[in-house]
């Protein structure tokens, strides 16, 4: 290949890098005491699409660990927020100003304390029901017009503790019903992301 050739090629693969059009945030806690825990399936989660599609999480910026993907004929931010739970909207915001996406085309994966391990629950918008990163975003986006994916982690025992509950680990009689889900919501985000969510809630949802 001669030098111009080169150029070429480099010329045209910068031209087909699209821009980032959606970002994928997964909720949960830095640090290796979290890891598997209940509030950090949305960790779990993004590693799993990272996974399937051979890119790696690891660019630290907009307060969070990234990478970038295709996601069907669009490019997409994965972010895994590194602000803690309480405060994931900081991370998620900032990359949605810069990047100007609006509500509607950022994608939240986090934990669902009422749905059994297994459960999907996909929603177009709605409140935070009790979920402070889903409170956290809601106020730094200054809308609850995002999409959610809410992943089974279990539902809390009766007179449980909340605390105790989700920063414990899924049993491993569990795991494997979880890990089914992860890949559930990796497939789920091809017609989300499409904006076939219409069609992904009618093929992903279920309750357990």
């Amino acid at each position: 290949m001669s030098i111009f050739d080169l150029f070429k090629k480099i010329e045209k693969e910068k031209s087909d890098v699209r821009p980032i059009s959606a970002i994928i945030a997964g909720l949960g806690n830095p640090e290796s005491k979290y890891e598997r825990t209940r509030h950090n399936i949305g960790f779990d989660a993004i590693d799993c699409i990272a996974k399937k599609r051979g890119v790696k999480i690891d660019t630290a910026r907009f307060h969070a660990l990234t990478g970038d993907c295709l996601v069907g004929s669009e490019r997409v931010l994965l972010m895994k927020p590194q602000t803690y739970m309480n405060a994931s909207g900081e991370a998620v915001g900032e990359a949605a100003r810069f990047y100007k996406i609006p509500p509607e085309k950022v994608i939240v994966i986090c934990d669902d304390i009422n749905l059994a391990v297994g459960g999907l629950r996909i929603r177009k918008s709605g409140s935070a029901g009790g979920h402070n990163g889903l409170k956290s975003i809601i106020e730094h986006l200054g809308s609850e017009d995002f999409v959610r994916l809410r992943v089974g982690a279990g539902r809390l025992p009766e007179g449980g503790d909340m605390v105790s509950w989700v920063l414990g680990r899924v049993p491993a009689c569990d795991r494997q019903a979880l890990l089914d889900r992860l890949e559930d919501c990796s497939d789920a985000l091809e017609m989300v992301v499409s904006g076939d969510i219409d069609g992904a809630m009618g093929k992903f949802n279920r309750k357990s």
